[in-house]
Formats: structure tokens, C-alpha cells, sequence
């Protein structure tokens, strides 16, 4: 399997064979960001992608999951999506999902006849990161997306049947405007209704935008006691209409937590007052990881 740069997948992503078929981001502004500032984005040759599926059949027995890298393979055409999903449902017929990495411009864009299409071809589920429910926040940040094409991208998606886990990130507002934040991001989740959610925290890394404002003083972080009332404020607000997985247990987060919303909505905001109570539970610094 050939892969240019670093290449990265979500959490849940772990045992499923990553196959890279575009290199980078075609956004790769978000100030927050330094996944991919060492490559310059482009689309991979489908027969380059082709080849490297031959050889995965080849050297695996058994692939069960398979994951699209890099930023945003949903931004390929339907045509040449159709032609990377239908080569792996011939390949490898035990296969059980492919999923990737989109944004909200990569599905807008697409009539619902296509999505429809790439969901019979095998696509199970989109990965999208939403970072906050904020407008105020997406223009800081650079996301490139507005709050309401978050929102309309999300549940295009799901009701065509492709699921979808959308990432926030906790933190992101740092100290000024943590509450706005918390609330508009909780709001956010209850409007979407997606299959899955998952709240990181904020790790500043370079090279990116925001590591440069945060040595520069214009940035302040969040503190990991103000962090745990952030995302208690998020839970407060999200409730979603159709039961929706949580799950914010990245190495990134100082606590763990699980459940489903909005049925736990309370349980897990009475664990998070608890490690408020005894912060010699949070996670140490050294242990928190991308």
C-alpha cells in the first residue's frame, strides 16, 4: 500500500484498511489545523488507487472495514467514486463499510440521486467536522462552511441513509468566548441529528495559525476546569430529536465519556460535576495526545 505524507483516520477507524485517494485537504485553511500543511492537495489516479486495492486483496485475507483518506474524499467526482466503491465490493466481498472523510461543500454539492447512488455502491458513512455550532467561531477559525450548511449537510445525508459522525472540539473558543461556544455548538448537535457525535479538545500544534496566536498572547487556552463546564454547557443543549452516539474519550479529552443523546444527557453532565469537584481526576497534560 503506497501513501504520500502523513496519513491520518478517526479513532473508530483503527483496524480498517486505509486506502488514500486524494493527497491532503482542499480546504486546508482552518487555523486550528496542521494535518496537512505538508502537502499540496490533488486527486490520486484512480488506477494508482486501483492498484493499491490489488494489493491489499493480495496480502489480506479478510478486510472488514475500509477508510477513503485524505481530507476529503468526498470531493471526487460520483463517477470516479462509484468506480473506487464498486472495484471494492467486487475485491472484497466481506467487506462490511467504507466510510471517509467530507465536507459540508463536498455533499452540498452533490443532488440527492448521487448520494443515493454512493450509498448503494457501498458508502456507509461520512466523517465531518463541524468544530463548532458558532457562526461567530466557523469565520474565526476559517472553517470555509457556514453553521447552516453544517446543518443541511448532515441531515442530507442521513436521510438518504449514509451516516454520519461529526466532530467538535472543545476548547476551540478559548477563554473569550467559551459560552457561546458551548451553547451554539449544543444547539447545533440537537439540530443536526447525525448517527454519531464526538467532542474533542483542543490541542495547538504547529504549524498552524492559531499555534502562532497562542504564543502571541492573542489566543488564550481554555483551562481544563473551564473545559469541563464547556462541555457541560454543550450537553445542556444537545438534544437531538433521534438518539445519537456521544462519545468524547480521545486521547485529546481529560475526561472520558460515553452514551447516547439524549437519553444520558444527564448522566453525563453529573459525571463531568464530579471531576469538577475532584480535579485530581482529570487526565495529566502529559498523556493528552492528537
Amino acid at each position: 500500500m503506497r501513501y504520500i505524507g502523513n496519513i491520518y483516520r478517526p479513532p473508530s477507524e483503527a483496524y480498517s484498511m486505509l486506502v488514500q485517494v486524494t493527497i491532503g485537504c482542499s480546504h486546508n485553511k482552518c487555523t486550528f489545523c496542521n494535518m496537512f500543511k505538508d502537502k499540496q492537495f490533488r486527486l490520486r489516479k484512480i488506477e494508482e488507487v486501483l492498484e493499491d486495492l490489488d494489493w491489499a486483496r493480495n496480502n489480506y485475507k479478510r478486510v472488514e472495514r475500509m477508510f477513503l483518506c485524505d481530507g476529503d474524499a468526498l470531493c471526487l467526482s460520483n463517477g470516479k467514486l462509484i468506480r473506487i466503491l464498486n472495484y471494492i465490493s467486487d475485491k472484497f466481498p466481506e467487506c462490511e463499510r467504507v466510510s471517509l472523510y467530507g465536507r459540508a461543500s463536498d455533499v452540498l454539492r452533490k443532488t440527492r440521486a448521487e448520494l443515493e447512488e454512493l450509498k448503494d455502491a457501498g458508502l456507509k458513512l461520512v466523517y465531518l467536522g463541524a468544530e463548532s455550532g458558532s457562526e461567530k467561531i466557523l469565520k474565526l477559525i476559517e472553517k470555509g462552511e457556514t453553521r447552516e450548511q453544517l446543518i443541511e449537510a448532515v441531515n442530507k445525508l442521513e436521510s438518504v441513509g449514509i451516516q454520519t459522525s461529526v466532530t467538535f472540539i472543545s476548547g476551540l473558543a478559548g477563554v473569550d468566548l467559551w459560552e457561546e461556544h458551548a451553547i451554539e455548538t449544543g444547539k447545533m448537535i440537537g439540530e443536526m441529528n447525525a448517527s454519531y457525535v464526538s467532542l474533542l479538545t483542543l490541542m495547538v500544534e504547529a504549524p498552524s495559525p492559531l499555534f502562532d496566536d497562542v504564543h502571541s498572547g492573542r489566543f488564550k487556552l481554555l483551562p481544563a476546569d473551564k473545559v469541563l463546564e464547556e462541555t457541560a454547557l454543550i450537553l445542556e443543549y444537545a438534544r437531538p430529536k433521534k438518539s445519537c452516539v456521544f462519545r468524547s474519550n480521545h486521547a485529546s479529552n481529560y475526561v472520558s465519556l460515553r452514551g447516547n443523546l439524549p437519553e444520558d444527557n444527564d448522566r453525563l453532565i453529573s459525571s463531568l460535576k464530579q471531576v469538577m469537584g475532584n480535579t485530581g481526576l482529570l487526565k495529566d497534560e502529559r498523556f493528552r495526545r492528537l
